[in-house]
């Protein structure tokens, strides 16, 4: 069995029953980031057994998982933040798995993700919506910008406290209206309202603001 599992975004306690019946009886759990879960695992009083798999895991070190799925183990899959698949390595693991162990139950654990977060707070009609994931920061990014700026659609990305100012003045000759979340479900959780202008200039007002990871919705 491969479990799926979301986990918190920020606040350590936002995760499900069932995701820590699931991490805590699974016989083995695959990490983004070992040093984050270990911080959740620590929250918990989990202790199962934690291997990294990342964005740079490739099919040398799934070769080394084999045992584990011919014994036919539990193994749960997490990210460092939210639910597994979305913006991360998720979806790699599944491909192999499925090209290599066909009869592995694949059972997803819904929970926690910076995107429907957002969308909750959003307070504007979103039954249809362009998701982007994390711009690219060079290549490709100018198109995007173009594509965003004309979408018929609201457009979702994600950008971190190293962009984020560039992303905004990217979009200021825009004047459609925007949502920013700034570190969702944390102690410093903040949404700003406006144009990609007026946000900016609160930004560059308060250095403190730019700190954590953003969420931004571009309204149609």
């Amino acid at each position: 069995m491969l479990y799926i599992v979301a986990t918190p975004i920020g606040n350590l306690s936002d995760i499900t029953l069932r995701a820590l019946e699931t991490l805590q009886s699974a016989d083995l759990v695959l990490a983004e980031d070992t040093r984050v879960s270990r911080k959740l695992f620590s929250r918990h009083n989990i202790d199962t057994k934690l291997i990294s798999w990342h964005q740079h895991s490739d099919e040398r070190d799934f070769r080394k998982l084999n045992k584990y799925f011919e014994e036919n183990k539990d193994i749960a899959l997490i990210t460092d933040a939210g639910s597994p698949g979305v913006s991360d390595p998720g979806g790699k693991l599944i491909e192999l798995v499925l090209a290599n162990f066909p009869d592995t139950e694949i059972v997803t654990i819904p929970g926690a993700s910076a995107l429907t977060a957002m969308i909750s707070l959003a307070g504007i009609p979103i039954d249809r919506f362009l998701f982007l994931g994390f711009l690219p920061h060079k290549k490709g990014r100018q198109t995007l910008m173009t594509e965003i700026k004309e979408s018929k659609r609201p457009v979702i990305f994600f950008e971190s406290v190293h962009r984020i100012l560039k992303a905004l003045e990217q979009l200021s000759d825009c004047d459609k209206q925007l949502i920013v979340g700034r570190e969702l479900t944390k102690k410093f959780e903040t949404v700003y309202r406006g144009t990609a202008k007026e946000i900016l200039e609160t930004l560059n007002n308060d250095k403190s603001q730019q700190k954590g990871e953003f969420v931004i919705i571009v309204n149609k």
